[in-house]
């Protein structure tokens, strides 16, 4: 070989050897945790936080239920990656198969993760569907925008199969699914009657202001008295702890109460939205997680329908 040639073959082996090793990118982790409550009821607690690149959208509570045959999931997460890792969890917990996933609402932190689910059913209230249908698109960008790659590949794909109020036996263990409404058009709550654990959705939230953009405050309160009245022993809410009295029930009341109050009265005023948006919390209020910044997406979602009436009259 001449030289030439050996040179060429040593600077193509010192280029080898010295080329960065390709790692392949490692997959986020929500560190999915599922917590025991009650005998065979597990929760996977999300953050208080709004949806940001930090958690992933890991902002919802996620439950299973391990019943004789199999499992029952309620919400399914933010993202196609949230459902594998809920998959997994569940697999790290109990070997039996999983029977069905619900959705309590088509909010899209609650149900992104149903792409994981595709070979299982997934159910929810026909309004639900209908909204996941209508609005799974949008609510997947913006998820893409705020939570950025764990949203890879997460596609919005509505429940399957509609379901109705009343008691129901799935793998062996009965449940109670309940119509309701105020934080959507339909909210499925969920009563395990073995364990008498309710599973509220977002008509609950614990120590995280509530979140409006489809909400029919008086509607919602309304159901709230409906939800204290259940026969439960414990509530796990949509955002927020387990707990194990109304406490939940009595927080989201008390924040809803004042929220219409004030957009009621601002508009009975004529102030603008500006002014309205000045407004302090009540002091009891203002240390919720979140609250100043739902107020003022509340503001925005709701405070057109409650002027339109003053308006109409000054005309």
């Amino acid at each position: 070989m001449s030289s030439a040639a050996w040179r060429a073959l040593f600077t193509l082996i010192c280029a080898v050897a010295l080329a960065p090793t390709l790692v392949p990118a490692q997959e986020p982790d929500y560190g999915l945790a599922p917590q025991r409550i009650a005998d065979d009821v597990y929760v996977l607690v999300g953050r208080t936080e709004d949806f940001s690149r930090g958690n992933g959208g890991n902002i919802v509570n996620t439950a299973f239920v391990v019943a004789p045959e199999g499992v029952v999931v309620i919400d399914s997460g933010p993202s196609r990656l949230y459902g594998e890792q809920l998959r997994r969890a569940i697999a790290r917990v109990t070997p039996k198969p999983l029977l069905k996933v619900f959705n309590t609402h088509h909010h899209p932190d609650h149900y992104l993760g149903n792409q994981a689910f595709a070979d299982k059913p997934t159910a929810a209230l026909p309004t639900t569907i209908s909204g996941q249908r209508s609005e799974g698109g949008a609510f997947t960008e913006n998820l893409y925008r705020m939570a950025g790659d764990w949203m890879k590949g997460t596609e919005s794909v509505p429940a399957r199969e509609p379901v109705s109020p009343g008691l129901v036996t799935i793998g062996g263990r009965p449940f109670e699914l309940l119509l309701f409404a105020g934080h959507t058009q339909g909210d499925l709550a969920i009563l395990d009657r073995q364990s008498g654990v309710l599973f509220a959705g977002d008509l609950v939230f614990w120590n995280r202001a509530p979140t409006t953009p489809h909400a029919d405050v008086a509607t919602w309160l309304a159901t709230l008295d409906r939800l204290e009245a259940l026969p439960f022993r414990l509530m796990v809410p949509g955002h927020g702890e387990p707990v194990p009295d109304a406490r939940g029930i009595a927080q989201t009341r008390a924040y809803l109460r004042w929220l219409e109050g004030a957009l009621r009265s601002a508009a009975e005023r004529g102030d603008e939205m500006t002014e309205l948006l000045a407004r302090p919390l009540p002091p009891e209020l203002a240390t919720i997680p979140l609250s100043r910044l739902e107020f003022a997406r509340s503001v925005a979602h709701l405070y057109r329908r409650y002027e339109a009436p003053t308006l109409k009259q000054a005309r």
